[in-house]
């Protein structure tokens, strides 16, 4: 469905893209993941055509993109671009008219669709009367309103609440089930973890991840130890058999160097707290991408290959 190859951008003396590469398949969600100045909305925005790459490719579904491509393909940027002045119900028909859909098609699938995020009733009200997360949902939806075959959602939760987060994120595996091709960009990675088939992690402009979710974690080995304790933990973080630590007050996940210091990390867990649970498992989205945040250079990349 989707091809970039080697793509390059450069604003002033600054690379936000260095040759990047990846590719995703038909009816699978790929997260795109990256601290934030990491190069992904660029990418986004060279796949959608509204910048260009300064060197390398992009292919839709075979082509390159063309304003036939462009109505196959659905788009929530993350700068959001609803006309405030506009009733819900105007904007529908706006943006669907100019996926090619007409009237009847558009009032049809726009009131399932508003029945389905809870805002049929309000589609007379004009977008400066609705809250941030009213407008995000309105976002998404006109996202989808035309059916598309590729689905490209940067930060699609944002000013969302855990219901509506839940709403979205159904409406997402939706899509897939319907072979829908997504790329997904987001900083939620307990989301991402749950829904995405391939991961791209890109950083300073960079690749620095490309494979599917149980390659990474396998590549990474089971080092992380989750604890629910009693106690003052503080003191783990300065093990020197301990690679990173994020402690959440009664629960810790504890990232050790190797696979070999299991047993004495419990030793000295029990000695210092009440342990109620102790468990090693594959390190999660969110670790790796933190550890992968804290890439001082290049010379430290560690790029992993596809399965």
């Amino acid at each position: 469905m989707l091809e970039l190859d080697n793509l390059v951008k450069d604003f002033d003396t600054k690379r936000a893209v260095d040759r990047v590469s990846f590719s995703l398949q038909r009816g699978q969600i790929l997260g795109l993941l990256g601290p934030n100045g990491a190069g992904k909305t660029t990418t986004i925005r060279m796949i959608m055509n509204i910048i260009a790459p300064d060197s390398g490719e992009i292919r839709i579904m075979g082509e390159r993109f063309s304003e036939t491509l462009k109505d196959r393909i659905g788009y929530l940027p993350e700068e959001r671009g609803l006309y405030r002045k506009m009733t819900i119900r105007e904007n529908l028909d706006f943006f669907g008219r100019l996926k090619g859909m007409d009237k009847k098609k558009i009032t049809s699938r726009g009131d399932e669709l508003l029945r389905e995020f809870d805002l049929i009733r309000h589609r007379e009200r004009r977008m400066e009367e609705l809250s941030k997360g009213m407008s995000q949902k309105l976002q998404f939806i006109i996202s989808i309103l035309h059916s598309p075959d590729l689905l490209i959602l940067d930060e699609p939760f944002s000013g969302l609440d855990p219901v509506n987060i839940e709403k979205v994120k159904d409406c997402i595996l939706e899509q897939k089930r319907h072979n829908v091709s997504i790329i997904f960009s987001t900083h939620l990675m307990a989301y991402a973890e749950k829904i995405v088939d391939t991961v791209v992690m890109i950083h300073q402009g960079h690749k620095v991840l490309d494979g599917s979710l149980s390659f990474i974690r396998a590549q990474h080995g089971r080092r992380l130890a989750r604890i629910v304790y009693d106690g003052d933990g503080a003191f783990v973080t300065n093990l020197d058999y301990v690679h990173a630590v994020s402690d959440y007050g009664r629960e810790m996940e504890i990232e050790l160097a190797s696979d070999d210091h299991r047993q004495r990390l419990l030793r000295d867990l029990v000695t210092h707290l009440d342990i109620h649970h102790f468990e090693m498992s594959d390190p999660s989205l969110h670790s790796v991408f933190l550890r992968k945040a804290e890439i001082k250079s290049l010379d430290d990349l560690e790029v992993g290959g596809r399965e």
